[in-house]
């Protein structure tokens, strides 16, 4: 590898360390924004500490609680009851039922209580401990309208009555289910919630008003609406599940999305514009709130939790829809499935950006070239370790040309090294750095040789390097693949569990992530002896490049999906094969004697040559008219 190579690699080193500090930088700051939290959380418990004493009430005058029980509505409870309907009182307690919703993908649970969705679990998929994939559960979640009457009200406060008393439905092919429940405030006045399920992974979501308008404050004009749910462990590796759950969402009539950036603590984001969607995503699956009208503004935020609570993040999303005495409902919908870019796209919602292919000047490159070829050779192929293997020879031979002009580059400029030396020698003095140059320039054009030739296969391979490094970890068609000793392509692979953790690196050995980094030890060391002679590398540089980035690679991606570090070493290993086959196909002697030959031939100057002599002749006036001063 040349020089350019290697100082980008040890950048991304420089890149990663750095953002390891600020992480942990940003600790303090979420201590602050903890404390705060803390306090509202303490205001809430509070109100839903009267609400639970005022239900225990109710249950006792209606006979559901044993007599003789000692129940005490405490200050206020009361007095939020004086302000209710009749209807809303009855509405605070009552036996918490359970209604089903589902089809090929997924089951969905609602609950009497809030008619609130209340665990989704996604038909196909398990998690890493064999169990079935739970997107948030009942104990972790609640979804709420708040709006005023001469209270505030949460509908996850109260109980409501299903208009039809099918607590399971199925949907097959071709048919939909639905599922409506109401909130009365009276006969003729109630809020009703109408979930209906396709084939597919969304449930539309009708939010109906029903001659509710007079119950409703004068001075309401918006209502919110606030999601939350606790992520649960889906995967392996706590730490890279971690950094790829964070909170996304979309303004309307755009189609890029604005994503959290990650944070090992909190973020927090208010959005004071219309949004199209809310997304809760995780590694490889996400939740997502859709209006088909837009929320207004909203707030969403993320905290991370401890890895021993079997959660990642605590999600938080608080949305706002304008309101009139005139609204007669709102309609929604949810997206609970897997972040497939293939899937998603099917939708025409934009889900798929939530699929991390990199940056824009990347994404293109994942999106029309790297998924089509993978999704084509999974179609015939189920082992996905065949499948990488033949995506890598693929790749290796589109840039194969390449490969083998930097081969003859770098060979040419080795023969012609001595010449090189030569006119050095010749021009010793910094004011001859122009002419040394210019005759470098000659030399090199009159032997075919071209500098930057040995550039062009690394030019090329960044860009696929960066689209694999984004593809392979969020790549849902990996996730729970074995191949040889890896259990699972998605994430690490270990054959050595360590008994300590190892700060950086982990607590196990990944042997792929090992292969790899002596595969990139063997193609350094064979291209410093194809690079010897040619260029004048630093003897600093040889020693970070052949013992110190294998090292720091080791380290960096022991914890990385086992797939991608499979990707590498086969990436490494065939170089290493098309090295060793150019250099029995080139023969020196006759590459030698044919620049001879070309340089005996008069060349016409391109047009950069010819720039450059003007420049070294005006270089050469000057220096002559400081002189004569």
């Amino acid at each position: 590898m040349n020089k350019q190579t290697i100082i980008g690699l040890v950048l991304m080193g420089l890149i990663f360390f750095g953002f390891t500090w600020y992480s942990q930088k940003e600790a303090v700051e979420y201590q602050a924004a903890k404390e705060l939290r803390d306090s509202v959380e303490r205001v809430e418990v509070a109100r839903k500490s009267a609400l639970s004493q005022l239900q225990a009430n109710n249950q006792v005058q209606a006979g559901l609680t044993p007599a003789g029980t000692n129940v005490v509505a405490p200050a206020g409870a009361n007095n939020f009851a004086s302000t209710l309907e009749p209807a809303l009182i009855t509405a605070l307690s009552g036996e918490e039922r359970f209604y089903t919703m589902e089809n090929d993908k997924m089951i969905v649970t609602v609950s009497s209580k809030g008619a609130a969705i209340v665990s989704v679990e996604l038909k196909g998929y398990e998690t890493f401990e064999d169990q079935p994939l739970m997107l948030f559960n009942r104990a972790n979640s609640e979804f709420a309208l708040s709006f005023l009457t001469r209270q505030n009200i949460k509908t996850s406060d109260f109980y409501f009555t299903a208009v039809n008393n099918n607590q399971k439905i199925v949907v097959a092919d071709g048919s939909k289910g639905e599922l409506a429940m109401r909130l009365y405030f009276d006969e003729t006045a109630y809020i009703e919630y109408v979930y209906t399920m396709t084939a597919n992974n969304m449930v539309d979501f009708d939010v109906k008003f029903n001659n509710t308008a007079r119950y409703f404050s004068p001075s309401q004009n918006s209502i919110a609406i606030n999601w939350q749910n606790d992520s649960p462990r889906q995967e392996r590796g706590y730490d890279y599940e971690n950094q790829y759950t964070t909170f996304a969402y979309k303004f309307p009539n755009v189609t890029s999305i604005e994503e959290a950036t990650f944070s090992s603590d909190s973020k927090e984001e208010e959005v004071e514009a219309k949004i199209k969607w809310v997304a809760f995503k995780q590694q490889f699956f996400s939740s997502i709130l859709v209006a088909k009208d837009d929320f207004s503004s909203g707030d969403i935020s993320f905290k991370t939790l401890a890895p021993a609570s079997g959660f990642i993040k605590h999600f938080d999303a608080t949305l706002s829809v304008p309101y009139s005495p005139q609204t007669t409902g709102y309609s929604f919908s949810f997206y609970f499935g897997p972040n497939s870019y293939t899937d998603m796209s099917e939708y025409n919602q934009d889900f798929e950006k939530l699929v991390p292919l990199g940056w824009s000047i990347f994404r293109w490159l994942t999106r029309f070239i790297i998924i089509p070829i993978f999704d084509f050779l999974g179609t015939y192929i189920s082992n996905y370790g065949i499948v990488i293997l033949l995506l890598t020879i693929f790749i290796k031979l589109i840039i194969f040309p390449f490969t083998y002009r930097s081969y003859l580059s770098m060979a040419k400029m080795r023969i012609i090294k001595p010449e090189v030396d030569e006119l050095a020698a010749q021009f010793p003095n910094k004011e001859d750095a122009m002419k040394k140059q210019q005759a470098t320039m000659e030399l090199y054009r009159r032997a075919g040789v071209n500098p930057m030739g040995g550039c062009l296969p690394m030019l090329f391979q960044m860009p696929i390097i960066i689209a694999m490094f984004r593809f392979f970890p969020a790549s849902i068609e990996l996730r729970g693949q074995s191949f040889l000793w890896a259990t699972d392509l998605s994430s690490y692979d270990s054959i050595l569990q360590l008994p300590f953790t190892i700060p950086f690196y982990g607590d196990h050995v990944s042997l792929w992530a090992v292969l790899m980094a002596v595969s990139m030890f063997f193609t350094s060391k064979i291209n410093m002896q194809q690079s010897a002679g040619a260029t004048n590398q630093l003897p600093g540089m040889n020693f970070m490049m052949l013992y110190v980035m294998p090292v720091m690679l080791l380290v960096w991606f022991n914890n990385y999906a086992s797939g991608l570090c499979y990707y590498y070493f086969l990436s490494n290993l065939i170089t290493l094969g098309q090295t060793f086959f150019i250099r029995r196909i080139v023969n020196e002697d006759k590459l030698h004697l044919r620049m001879k030959e070309n340089a005996k031939k008069p060349m016409k100057q391109s047009g950069f040559q010819q720039r450059m002599t003007q420049m070294a002749q005006q270089q050469q006036e000057i220096a002559k008219q400081q002189k004569k001063k």
